[in-house]
């Protein structure tokens, strides 16, 4: 960061009664996200984490307002213990190590997925939020569809397509927002994923990574968690989750007579809107934003794309069209490996 002197005062002079510093301020830099945000620990006791979230770039406030917010709903949100709007400083607790990401990976997965799928349950309730956060609309939902073209046709693989081919990606983007405008609004985190679930000391689930929340589609969420970009999990687990979902009371109660078929495309559909727009935002986090490790995430990613549009007839032009023209271009790339078995 640019100026490291000034952020560790500003960190020393906010520290929160009760948290001890034994020497000067020393910051161990953790992994990033995909925004602009760095993150840091500290060695204070108990630890916290120290956040340099450029203003012009992330959306400060947005985070702070929600936070509270979740918090007020029971969500499990890190305690904000100092804020410096105009720097783009935050100091918050420390969630400590362990991602829901590396629990999966060795303990009951049903278990933590059950925990997940409750506090997803709690944010789908907290209607009084949205003032404070934006509509997954038709308009928004287009704009970031709009960034397969640019970002992972155009600019990744260098293909321009034709008029007929713009036609047909348009009207598939049109019964993708039609899908998600059909079914039940609710709030939405937006990245509601095995990286931004955290696992705290007392094995209660914690939420990060909120600040682009919207009010959107009901499988939005449920969609991010068991379709999950970084980890694959078999169809017929992810299908039997799916429906068992739609049977929670909260759930139900907003379904009236939408039965598992229906909602069951619904998922599907809202994942392929979802994975047709990561395709464009890996791809510009690569090549714009110099974080090419994202790029190795693109095959499982496809190969979601291609899994949902093959199930139904107003996605199969999709699906035949990236089979014959994308894909034979996309098996040279130096990041494309075949996605690893299901889970």
């Amino acid at each position: 960061m640019q100026n490291q002197q000034q952020f560790s005062q500003w960190i020393e002079q906010s520290l929160p009664h009760g948290v001890d510093l034994l020497s000067p301020i020393q910051l161990d830099a953790l992994a990033g996200d995909a925004g602009f945000r760095r993150y840091y620990r500290t060695n204070t006791y108990p630890s916290l984490i120290a956040v340099d979230s450029p203003p012009a770039k992330e959306k400060n406030w947005a985070y702070v307002d929600i936070s509270l917010f979740l918090k007020s709903q029971g969500i499990k949100t890190p305690k904000i213990h100092a804020v410096n709007f105009e720097l783009g400083y935050f100091l918050l607790e420390d969630f400590g190590p362990i991602l829901f990401a590396q629990e999966i990976e060795t303990n009951d997965k049903d278990r933590l997925y059950n925990q997940a799928e409750q506090a997803l349950l709690q944010i789908q309730q907290a209607t009084e939020a949205t003032p404070l956060i934006p509509c997954h609309d038709d308009a928004k939902l287009h704009e970031e569809m709009a960034l397969f073209e640019r970002w992972f046709l155009n600019e990744l693989l260098e293909i321009k397509l034709n008029d007929s081919e713009k036609k047909q990606l348009h009207n598939l983007f049109q019964s993708l927002v039609e899908s998600a405008l059909e079914q039940p609004q609710v709030m939405v985190h937006t990245d509601y994923h095995s990286r931004n679930l955290m696992i705290l000391a007392d094995e209660t689930l914690g939420v990060i990574d909120f600040q682009d929340a919207m009010y959107g589609a009901i499988t939005y969420d449920l969609v991010s968690l068991l379709k999950d970009c970084y980890v694959k999990w078999s169809s017929d687990w992810v299908a039997m989750r799916v429906a068992n979902f739609k049977q929670h009371p909260e759930v139900a109660a907003r379904l009236d007579s939408v039965d598992d078929k229906k909602f069951a495309q619904w998922f599907d559909l809202m994942g392929l809107q979802r994975h047709i727009k990561v395709l464009g935002i890996f791809a510009r986090l690569a090549l714009r934003d110099s974080k090419s490790g994202y790029l190795n995430d693109l095959p499982l990613v496809i190969d979601y794309c291609l899994e949902a549009s093959e199930r139904y007839p107003q996605t199969l032009p999709f699906n035949h069209w990236f089979k014959q023209k994308i894909m034979p271009l996309v098996i040279k790339m130096p990041w494309y490996k075949t996605p690893s078995g299901d889970c």
